[in-house]
């Protein structure tokens, strides 16, 4: 039976992340060292090979892709970006101890949102929709494989949505320009939409 193969990987490193603030939609591009990291990764470990590139459009992915995949033209699709913090974009934690919403949300709430941001129950909605209408574009198209070049929390969130085995989603982190393949075959998909989580990204080169 024909399966269909989906390659996440998160984009690489930006300075802002490194620096504790909340970076979701802001638009900012790959640190130096973000670039220099993942070229290191693509010379010394085993991307794998694709018949389409799905990123989000925010720079930092794009970038990733341009690094990773130079001689594929990505498709952007835009609600495969990052959640929306709001008025909390660019800040930390510590900036942010203060405000009674931030304390609810971090507590687990997923109706709270940030002023004018988008709450985790929303955002959870927008990228699950994406994802499945990713999938059934894959499969009307018979595409057997793709990657797509997002962001950790979209990933994570994702992988706890429909990966098995079942994981909650900081269990499923991972480094910049790393992630999960995941392998989904239609019978199981149309009768619970789940998907098989196989292996670790990027790989060492001798398991290519």
């Amino acid at each position: 039976m024909k399966s269909y193969v989906i390659h996440f990987i998160r984009h690489g490193a930006i300075d802002e992340t490194l620096s504790g603030k909340y970076i979701g939609v802001t638009d900012v591009s790959l640190s130096e060292e973000g670039k220099k990291a993942l070229r290191q990764l693509a010379e010394n470990y085993s991307y794998p090979k694709t018949q389409v590139v799905f990123t989000s459009p925010l720079k930092r992915c794009t970038e990733t892709c341009q690094i990773l995949y130079p001689d594929l033209s990505p498709l952007s699709i835009a609600n495969l970006r990052e959640c929306n913090f709001g008025e909390w974009e660019g800040k930390t934690a510590d900036e942010l101890k203060n405000e009674p919403e931030f304390e609810k949300w971090l507590g687990g709430d997923n109706e709270v949102a940030p002023p004018h941001g988008e709450s985790n129950a929303d955002f959870i909605r927008r990228i699950c929709r994406m994802f499945e209408s990713i999938v059934e574009g894959l499969m009307k198209t018979g595409t057997t494989e793709s990657v797509i070049v997002t962001h950790g929390g979209v990933i994570m969130t994702l992988l706890a949505v429909y990966g098995l085995p079942q994981a909650k989603p900081f269990e499923w982190v991972m480094e910049n320009g790393c992630g999960y393949s995941v392998r989904i075959t239609p019978m199981l998909w149309q009768r619970g939409k789940v998907s098989e989580v196989f292996s670790r990204l990027p790989a060492d080169k001798e398991e290519e």
